[in-house]
């Protein structure tokens, strides 16, 4: 499982590469030689979603998202431990449901032939390796709540604290 998790942060990193590049190619294109990638703009967009949800997947599973640890911090083991579980137990419900909406979103963009503007490219496929970014977060988030509940040992809880030296 830990190398499927390896590989998820590794698609979810490959994707700010590729964002990256496009971004950086388009400014040098449009600033020293007066031109642009066709439907760069819309390549930018649509990797940028790619991009958040294949991140939602890899933070979620790390615990490396925006967080407020008033009440965590304040509390023992036990809580923390508690509060973890509820916390990744809404995520998980959060994510499930946005996952399915998602892949609604991949049907009907689908079904209506949404393309892209200058080279008229369909972009459902897209939409659809956002939704498989989604649906690893699902699977992420569902080890994680495992993890918590019966194998806490196994988790690097709250990266974002200081290491002590």
């Amino acid at each position: 499982m830990d190398r499927t998790i390896d590989m998820i942060e590794w698609v979810a990193a490959s994707f700010v590469g590729i964002v990256a590049v496009n971004i950086f190619v388009s400014v040098i294109l449009r600033k020293f030689f007066d031109t642009s990638i066709p439907d760069a703009y819309d390549f930018g967009s649509l990797l940028l979603g790619i991009l958040i949800f294949w991140g939602i997947a890899a933070t979620s599973y790390r615990g490396a998202h925006i967080t407020v640890d008033l009440l965590w911090s304040s509390g023992n083991a036990k809580t923390k431990r508690r509060i973890d579980i509820f916390a990744t137990l809404v995520l998980l419900f959060v994510v499930t449901i946005q996952t399915y909406t998602l892949f609604d979103k991949v049907l009907v963009t689908w079904r209506d032939n949404v393309l892209t503007y200058d080279l008229h490219l369909p972009t459902w496929p897209f939409f659809a390796v956002a939704w498989l970014g989604d649906v690893a977060a699902v699977i992420l988030i569902a080890v994680r709540t495992w993890r918590l509940l019966f194998h806490p040992d196994q988790l690097d809880d709250h990266t974002e604290l200081p290491i002590r030296e």
